[in-house]
């Protein structure tokens, strides 16, 4: 079963794309910038800032899902530089206790000014009882 999941709690599509969706036990989303969803546009400018807006646009979406951080397997993460990865990775590891997803770190040319971007895939079990 495939689910799509939108909330105006998290910025709304840029373009032709989802917010996230749930394929069965899995939940994929789209990469997340630093936009404010209340404002529309980035607002910090500053990687520790930039990183703590991107981490609540993916909590959103995660609750949106009935999901949450620990439930995230794998990270995306998009920097505009390496040079960032130190102060990106102190903000990033705030959002997760002891069981760290796997994770890509790559520099790439991001869009409208933004410092980060980071995608996430979940995967809860579910419950058997609840589907028999």
């Amino acid at each position: 079963m495939k689910k799509i999941i939108h909330t105006d709690s998290a910025p709304k599509p840029v373009g032709p794309y989802s917010q996230a969706i749930q394929a069965g036990s899995f939940l994929f989303l789209s990469g997340q910038v630093a936009i404010d969803p209340e404002e529309g546009r980035i607002v910090a400018n500053d990687i520790k800032g930039q990183t703590a807006r991107v981490m609540e646009n993916i909590k959103a979406l995660l609750q949106a899902a009935r999901y949450s951080f620990s439930d995230v397997v794998q990270s995306n993460v998009y920097l505009s530089t390496m040079g960032l990865f130190s102060e990106f990775n102190s903000e990033y590891a705030k959002y997760f206790e002891k069981e760290l997803p796997v994770r890509v770190t790559v520099a790439a040319q991001l869009p409208a000014g933004a410092l980060v971007e980071i995608s996430v895939v979940a995967y809860k079990e579910r419950n058997r009882a609840a589907s028999t």
